[in-house]
């Protein structure tokens, strides 16, 4: 069984969007679901997160729920062809 250590220092990936509404940025683990916090900057909010990640794992540990791993986005590499209009080619 994995600990707490164990699963913080995997590479799970991490969403940054700006809050037009109330400023800031939000930040999630797309992997982790329900992980979610903010920041008034993008380095509190990735601070936030580190915090937001352990805490969750702390508790999903405690409860016994399934952690899944992240996704390997490595083992997806590949080829990737896309049309698009000539005027985007300038």
């Amino acid at each position: 069984m994995k600990t707490l250590n164990d699963y913080m220092k995997m590479a799970y990936r991490m969403e940054i969007v700006e809050d037009k509404e109330e400023g800031g940025y939000v930040v999630s683990y797309p992997d982790l679901p329900g992980c979610i916090t903010c920041g008034e900057t993008i380095e509190a909010a990735v601070a936030n997160a580190v915090d937001a990640k352990k805490a969750w794992i702390e508790a999903a540990l405690e409860e016994e729920i399934e952690i899944h791993e992240p996704d390997n986005l490595e083992e997806d590499s590949g080829p990737f062809k896309l049309r698009i209009p000539r005027s985007l080619h300038r």
